[in-house]
């Protein structure tokens, strides 16, 4: 079996011979402050016609660079209050919290905190445990 990296480009290679429009271009953009988005939007607004419509047909797409980060009062998964502590929180609304992220988590030396549309892995539980990275479930 190949290297995943050459596996990967061997997709992306069948990908692009299949969609009439190729793949699509993804920018990623870093919006951790209001002047950051804010001077997303005034680019948006500054597009002319057809890169509006690249984006309108998803040819031109955005990704976050990172999660924000923000501190925020939560109780553990048990029920009990958090007494005046303030670690770096990564808040993570909806989908999949994954291995990736737990090792991001705990590299950064950050909680998780779960929104009501966030599951956990098994593996990212797994990882969380073995890394002392603590996870939270919002109510």
């Amino acid at each position: 079996m190949s290297e995943p990296g050459e596996l990967r480009a061997l997709v992306r290679e069948v990908l692009r011979d299949l969609l009439p429009n190729g793949l699509p271009n993804t920018e990623t953009v870093n919006l951790s402050a209001d002047e950051d988005l804010a001077a997303f939007v005034k680019r948006l607004l500054d597009l002319d016609p057809d890169e509006r419509e690249e984006i309108r047909s998803g040819r031109k797409r955005f990704r976050l660079a990172t999660a924000p980060m923000v501190t925020v009062p939560a109780t553990r998964v048990d029920g009990t209050e958090r007494a005046g502590e303030s670690p770096p929180v990564r808040r993570i609304e909806h989908g999949a919290v994954t291995e990736s992220m737990v090792n991001q988590a705990a590299r950064a030396g950050e909680r998780l905190l779960l929104g009501h549309g966030a599951v956990l892995t098994p593996l990212a539980r797994d990882r969380a445990r073995a890394s002392g990275v603590p996870i939270e479930k919002e109510r």
